[in-house]
């Protein structure tokens, strides 16, 4: 079963941005009514090439990128006590991607936890740079990131704090389809496949819908937010113009970035960050270089 993808595209200072959601319905050839089966011709050499890791995810604070520092495996950043940031991301390839994009684990746009392949998506033109500079609250709105401790976090006021101190993006390029359209099949009754492809179309759930009363009948549990860690604040209203677009996009990542933020005091107990050194002259060094006598004949007076 095919996917098919409603896109939103947001302008701002030059930059041209997409938001994409998922439905889950199978499509309708507009020639013939009936269902139409795509088929995607890549090469091995294709298929490598969208495997390494060729994508930016830069944090931005001040128009500047905030330093990140490699260990354990993954990428860090000092979060910054109270100062909006923004996320500029860079698409190296030649064809459009869509990226997923949440923040302490709720998608940038509409705040929803789920899979990166289910996720509503911001688009990347080819070889394009865009910021997303806080949480989408409308066609025409967001709400700035800024970093907070976790009581004051978005993911608190959500009841969402079992993935607070991080930054994800899964990102998908677009495919170029060669669309099959197969002859519908006549029955003995007279009714042909296209009937029934376009039944089936009409009653297909929405994959949103579905997984939004999932995790409410769950009735999850989350950490209680405390206020010496880091997140994401949601701050205030800046103009973020969106619209609506199609696309199609291959089911397989090509690629992932995930950056955690902590204050520094949490990087330096990790060992991301070297603890500071004592301000100089360090007293214990001064001792060190004590002696036991001199050439004195007396006591002198104090």
């Amino acid at each position: 079963m095919r996917r098919e993808y409603f896109a939103l595209a947001c302008v701002g200072a030059s930059l041209l941005a997409i938001l994409l959601f998922v439905s889950m319905r199978q499509p309708v050839s507009a020639e013939s009514g009936v269902a139409a089966e795509t088929v995607l011709n890549e090469t091995v050499a294709e298929q490598t090439e969208y495997r390494g890791e060729m994508f930016e995810v830069e944090v931005l604070v001040g128009g500047r990128p905030v330093p990140q520092y490699w260990a354990r495996g993954r990428r860090y950043i000092e979060a910054l006590k109270g100062t909006e940031y923004e996320l500029r991301i860079r698409n190296p390839l030649g064809v459009r991607v869509a990226v997923a994009l949440a923040v302490d684990g709720m998608n940038t746009i509409d705040a929803r936890r789920s899979a990166a392949w289910d996720a509503s998506k911001w688009v990347i033109e080819p070889y394009q740079t865009i910021t997303i500079r806080g949480w989408q609250m409308s066609s025409a709105r967001a709400r700035r990131f800024y970093f907070t401790t976790e009581k004051d976090s978005y993911g608190a006021k959500l009841g969402q704090t079992a993935n607070l101190g991080i930054i994800s993006a899964v990102f998908f390029r677009e495919r170029q389809p060669i669309t099959v359209v197969p002859q519908p099949r006549t029955y003995e009754d007279g009714r042909d496949s296209r009937e029934e492809t376009s039944e089936s179309s009409k009653s297909a759930p929405s994959a949103g819908t579905s997984s939004g009363a999932a995790r409410q009948k769950r009735g999850d549990v989350y950490p209680q937010p405390n206020d010496e860690s880091a997140a994401t604040g949601i701050g205030r209203n800046v103009r973020n113009d969106v619209r609506w677009i199609n696309m199609d996009l291959d089911s397989r990542p090509a690629g992932e970035i995930n950056i955690r933020y902590e204050y520094r005091d949490a990087l330096v107990r990790l060992g991301i960050m070297p603890r500071p050194y004592p301000s100089y002259p360090d007293p214990v060094e001064r001792r060190e270089r004590s002696t036991g006598f001199e050439d004195r004949r007396y006591s002198p007076e104090p």
